[in-house]
């Protein structure tokens, strides 16, 4: 089945046809994006990389917030995972290639969400080319992938390069993605003079969405969800509950590498989780779904409305931490965000992970890609092995390994790779010294 073939955008509405050409992607998804916008605004357009932040993840400042002052992810993202040939370091040429792609992604489009936020974030596996060490500080860890509980059994991520692109403008994002995979050399008016799969192989491309309502939307026949459609129409995730509280996020000057050649750059966790939600839906009321989301404190204190939206930039998880023993053995249940934030706060209770998870239809699953930024990668994995809750398991039988343990009942983790997202000066290729060549 060609591109175009899978691209009928009939009968959608304009947002799902937008999805469905972004999910495709090619000349075929741009062309029908592209359709469906005629008439809209240009995109602005960008002033140079030296305009721009020089922490590749600076987008909170630049993204619509709601409300609450919760930061609001850009609708449509792409994760492009890609290796450069070989296992020698990389050329000057090939240094170069790739800065000349990005630095006209930065010309062409505004940094913002209506322009494009992108980065480029590079593995273990990729700084293992050079003879030195990776010049961090101490308390910064880069390590390769490993399984964070003995049910795992993910594919692990270990291409060199991932490019994170995400807007909400779909035509955005494809042409970006165009441009940098070699099949256009103008993108937003501005010429191309490289495309990153002139020096880099395309080895795997995942795309996803983030919004209230699109759940819902594209729940309907994907693998996961039950039938009917029992995703809340408000809801921003699958799962039906509002996530990404700002109270409870690691703020971007948090997560930054503090010094050294990297500083100002951040470490990068990405998993994507596949989505079994038949039980979720079918066996949970919604308190006991309360329960396993958040805590059983939130449901039998009343404090989640909805999709919880109610609980405004705060989900008061940090007062039921340290009660998920006590929660085990009196609810037969614990609850998913206050597993994680016991290992999520340092000693000032400031959490250590910024989260900008995302979810997505790719092969018709729903799933979960989960982008974690964080000063080490050990942070990320005390959050998730916290959401093992082996502590719980031994305080009751009601609560197993995966069964009244929060969420684990209903996720699977498919893939995890580990990134260093080093600053926009230093994102073309850098070596493991912290030098461009």
């Amino acid at each position: 089945m060609t591109d175009a073939d899978a691209l009928d955008t009939d009968g959608l509405t304009r947002r799902e046809a937008l999805k469905a050409a972004v999910a495709v992607g090619g000349a075929a998804g741009l062309a029908a994006c592209v359709d469906r916008l005629d008439g809209a605004d240009p995109i602005p357009a960008g002033d140079g990389p030296a305009a721009h932040p020089e922490r590749q993840y600076a987008w909170n400042e630049f993204v619509r917030t709601d409300d609450a002052g919760n930061w609001q992810l850009p609708t449509h993202q792409t994760l492009l995972y890609l290796t450069l040939p070989g296992d020698a370091p990389p050329t000057e040429a090939e240094r170069e290639t790739v800065r000349g792609a990005l630095d006209a992604l930065d010309e062409a489009y505004a940094w913002s969400h209506e322009g494009l936020l992108h980065s480029a974030a590079y593995s273990p596996t990729y700084f293992e080319r050079f003879a030195d060490p990776l010049a961090v500080p101490d308390d910064v860890s880069l390590p390769q992938p490993t399984p964070l509980a003995d049910y795992e059994t993910p594919d692990f991520d270990t291409q060199d390069v991932l490019v994170h692109l995400a807007s909400d403008r779909p035509d955005a994002v494809l042409a970006a993605e165009q441009a940098l995979l070699g099949e256009a050399d103008e993108v937003n008016d501005v010429s191309v003079p490289s495309a990153l799969t002139d020096a880099l192989d395309l080895d795997a491309r995942r795309t996803g969405f983030m919004g209230a309502g699109i759940p819902h939307e594209k729940g309907d026949g994907l693998e996961g969800v039950p039938e009917p459609n029992p995703i809340p129409e408000e809801s921003p995730l699958f799962m039906g509950f509002a996530a990404g509280f700002r109270q409870n996020q690691a703020t971007e000057d948090y997560v930054a590498i503090g010094e050294g050649p990297f500083a100002e750059g951040t470490t990068k966790s990405v998993g994507n989780w596949r989505q079994r939600l038949a039980d979720w839906y079918g066996e949970q009321d919604f308190d006991q779904q309360v329960m396993e989301m958040f805590s059983p404190g939130h449901a039998e204190e009343g404090l989640v409305e909805g999709v919880g939206t109610n609980l405004g930039d705060d989900s008061l998880i940090d007062r039921f931490a340290d009660s998920v023993v006590a929660d085990a053995a009196e609810y037969g249940r614990v609850g998913h965000a206050q597993k994680a934030a016991r290992a999520n706060r340092d000693e000032n209770g400031d959490p250590l992970l910024l989260r900008r998870h995302f979810e997505s239809a790719d092969d018709d699953i729903a799933s979960l890609h989960f982008p974690s930024l964080q000063r080490s990668i050990d942070q990320f994995e005390a959050v998730r092995r916290a959401m093992n809750g082996v502590d719980a398991t031994e305080a009751t039988p009601a609560v197993r390994q995966r069964v009244n343990n929060g969420i684990l009942e209903y996720i699977f983790v498919r893939h995890r790779g580990y990134f260093l997202v080093p600053p926009r000066s230093l994102r073309a290729l850098p070596t493991a010294s912290g030098q461009q060549g």
